[in-house]
């Protein structure tokens, strides 16, 4: 048996159940992984509480990062084999000892990168990779603005646009968080508890505004977010970590500017292989090359995962956290 954690019905972290369960031989394209570690992210609260719904209903198992060791394969499969070390993101049901997965939707963990780095960097590294290379270019000379800068995708694209030549500015909730972002090659630092961090962005950048504000908090940044732009420059909506932005009106972009606003995703921009192997590749060029440093700032034990939820919500959390089965 396997322990695993179960959701039957939307709600807070009290519906989390750990469960033993079976879980059998893989399929035709599928290999069985005995996982060492799975990542935490604010995706997971949403699939929780049901604003986003499971793909294959209730009751289903939580999770959707990890990294581990492949234990057997299933016919057909011939890219990976026993003891291969792998890591995935983007496919539910990552809580779990072990687990059945499609091969095509793995990649080989290189040697020099930890399964426990791997396992709590797939998500928000890939994220960090498209945000800056792909939905945004980053180029040398840019102003870019990253809300939840000391958090897992803030920490990771921060020192990446700064490895691209940009200046960074970053926005925490608490002084301690800004030590972090600072310590993560962050430029300037703005506590919008203390501070209002449009008027200070207009400050640092003479007036103009940023090229590019990555926001995942949502609600309370949102339309505050958009008068820290330079006409013309994007609005990147990734998260929504203190709520929706409801009633989004469509003409506020060209009041502010003649602005682009995009809601990307990265099942999407890995949703072809060759791009979900560009994007892994490229994450783990800048951890080995050192332009990106991964740290992992709190662990769990798989049966503390109500505790790792109530943490992550309530802002407790900082860069990368992983769940240990």
């Amino acid at each position: 048996m396997s322990k695993a954690i179960m959701v039957r019905k939307p709600g807070g972290p009290e519906v989390l159940e750990l469960v033993d369960r079976t879980v059998g031989s893989p399929g035709a394209g599928e290999v069985r992984i005995k996982q060492s570690a799975i990542g935490l992210n604010f995706i997971d609260v949403y699939f929780r509480t049901g604003l986003y719904p499971a793909p294959a209903g209730l009751p289903f198992v939580l999770g959707n990062e990890g990294a581990g060791i492949v234990t057997e394969v299933g016919e057909g499969v011939t890219s990976l084999k026993e003891g291969d070390r792998v890591a995935y993101a983007t496919v539910i049901g990552a809580y779990a000892e072990e687990r059945l997965i499609a091969a095509d939707c793995l990649v080989k963990v290189p040697d020099g990168v930890s399964l426990e780095v791997a396992g709590g960097v797939m998500l928000k590294g890939m994220t960090a990779e498209y945000l800056v290379k792909r939905t945004w270019q980053v180029k040398e000379g840019e102003t870019v603005l990253i809300h939840a800068a000391a958090g897992g995708v803030g920490s990771i694209a921060g020192p990446w646009a700064k490895s691209l030549g940009a200046r960074v500015i970053g926005t925490v909730g608490s002084d301690e968080k800004a030590a972090l972002a600072k310590a993560n090659g962050y430029d300037e630092v703005i506590n919008y508890r203390s501070d209002d961090f449009v008027s200070v962005v207009k400050d640092l950048t003479g007036g103009r505004g940023v090229d590019v504000v990555y926001d995942s908090v949502g609600k309370d940044t949102f339309p505050a977010s958009l008068d820290c732009i330079r006409p013309r420059g994007m609005w990147v909506s990734f998260g929504q970590s203190s709520g929706n932005v409801e009633g989004f009106n469509i003409g506020i972009l060209s009041q502010k500017g003649s602005l682009y606003a995009t809601r990307p995703t990265l099942f999407t921009y890995t949703s072809a292989r060759e791009d979900l192997e560009r994007s892994a590749a490229a994450l783990f060029e800048v951890i080995a090359n050192g332009a990106v440093v991964i740290n992992i700032n709190q662990k769990y034990a798989l049966d503390d995962v109500r505790q790792a939820h109530e943490d992550l919500e309530s802002r407790k959390t900082t860069g990368m956290t992983i769940l240990l089965p």
